[in-house]
């Protein structure tokens, strides 16, 4: 985060603006719409005509001096004269102020950003000043989605706001209490212009609020891309007291999640479990006991070779209310990131999700199977026992020659592809140095991401 948008009250804060161009007025008709003591200088008087500010202060025909600035809390230097703006900023500083002086960034303590502003609601989007015009467009795309009774909601929010502090003490109960009534029929009542009504509805509610049984919500966070979680899987994250996520979970995914809830780490890596599986499923049991609503994040999706299945059993041992969010699993995802088509007419009639990492004492993998033609293997956990699996397969009658491909941090910005045959696999893999997360492919379709990084090769050259 380059900047930071902090909310600045305006309740008989001075904002000074000084400058009597387009660029003054503009920042006079965004501040005169909110309660702060606004002050303008116009050192060459105020325009007249057709552009001329409708309301507002009156223009103080003068540059203002030392004493003109003391006590503002925001001042908007925009004059043309470059020297001036200096002097200005410098005297604005001296006095307390912070200062924003109009297209120069670099004269500036902080920055305008483009604003979407529903009164009670404020939405501010920032480049840091680099590039104001798409802060513009962002603006629009999210103010066309934001409902137009938004206000009123927020006004009886701000009305009840007291009442709910003395009713609900407990901070987390208070907070749940609001997330119902925003998204029940008291905001929907307050939205459609019925405040009475809607306010009956958050007084009914806050009546019967109540501290929550906790919950645990087993999410599928899919193969890294933060754009391929599902909506479901974004909308628990972001209602999360408490996330217990896996080694294979993304800081870009960790970001979406609401930014106060409890982050707690059980990754997990070949011959090195930072938190075996009962404890993680012991300390699911505690958190959800203790009221949080509780998201297990699990790389990919938590049913295919995530243990998922476990921690779904031993939440209904324990009498814990708990919920599947079903995530791209890792084949789906590396598969088409790197152009892998995991069925074909031509050369895949199925496809097999193998793991190499069988639980010990557990069953062997059917060789003789997992080696049959016309058919794609998807082999999570295998860069380990890659040299293993590929004389395995090479024994129980697969051609050695078999397309393979190994896809590392697939999905992801540092995604790697690489490609070969089955008999090269485990030296591809220790050539490799493999530091991410890598699926293993083998089969006729594997070729067809090397064909896709040919295609790239060519557009680049």
């Amino acid at each position: 985060m380059r900047v930071f948008l902090a909310s600045i009250p305006m309740d008989d804060a001075r904002v000074v603006v000084v400058g009597d161009g387009e660029a003054a007025l503009a920042k006079l008709r965004l501040f005169g719409k909110t309660p702060a003591d606004l002050v303008w200088f116009a050192p060459n008087g105020a325009p007249t005509g057709p552009g001329a500010l409708q309301g507002g202060p009156e223009a103080i025909v003068r540059v203002p001096t030392a004493e003109d600035l003391r006590g503002a809390r925001l001042v908007f230097v925009a004059v043309d004269d470059a020297d001036l703006a200096v002097e200005l900023a410098a005297l604005a500083r001296a006095a307390g102020a912070q200062v924003n002086v109009v297209d120069r960034p670099a004269l500036s303590d902080f920055h305008t950003p483009a604003l979407i502003d529903r009164d009670e609601v404020v939405i501010g989007v920032a480049t840091g000043g680099s590039a104001p015009i798409l802060a513009r467009d962002v603006r629009s795309r999210i103010e066309a989605v934001l409902p137009a009774g938004l206000t009123q909601v927020a006004k009886l929010a701000r009305d009840l706001r007291e009442t709910v502090i003395a009713s609900v003490p407990d901070f987390m109960a208070r907070r749940r209490f609001w997330e119902k009534a925003f998204r029940g029929p008291a905001a929907d009542l307050a939205a459609s212009g019925r405040p009475a009504e809607a306010r009956r509805e958050m007084l009914r509610l806050l009546n019967v609020a109540a501290p929550e049984q906790g919950v645990v919500h087993i999410v599928g966070a899919g193969p890294g891309d933060p754009e391929l979680l599902t909506l479901k899987a974004l909308r628990v994250l972001q209602d999360a007291d408490v996330i217990i996520h896996d080694k294979l979970v993304p800081e870009a995914i960790l970001d979406r999640a609401r930014r106060d809830a409890h982050r707690l780490y059980v990754g997990k890596s070949r011959s090195n479990h930072s938190v075996p599986q009962d404890q993680i499923e012991t300390l699911m049991v505690e958190e959800a006991r203790k009221g949080q609503r509780v998201v297990r994040l699990k790389g990919g999706d938590p049913f295919v070779f995530g243990r998922g299945g476990e921690e779904l059993e031993a939440m209904r041992r324990a009498g814990v209310p708990v919920f599947v969010v079903p995530g791209i699993t890792a084949a789906l995802g590396c598969a088409a990131s790197a152009g892998i088509p995991l069925t074909h007419r031509d050369h895949a009639q199925s496809v097999t999700f193998v793991t190499a990492q069988e639980k010990p004492g557990g069953v062997a993998p059917d060789w003789s199977r997992l080696a049959g033609p016309n058919q794609t293997l998807a082999i999570y956990m295998g860069a380990g026992r890659a040299a293993e699996t590929a004389a395995r397969l090479i024994e129980a009658g697969r051609d050695p020659q078999t397309p393979v491909a190994i896809v590392e941090n697939g999905s992801r910005p540092d995604e790697r592809v690489i490609n070969g045959a089955l008999a090269d696999l485990g030296d591809l893999v220790a050539r490799a140095h493999l530091t991410g997360p890598a699926l293993l492919f083998v089969g006729e379709c594997a070729a067809f991401s090397a064909a896709e990084l040919d295609v790239r090769a060519e557009l680049v050259a």
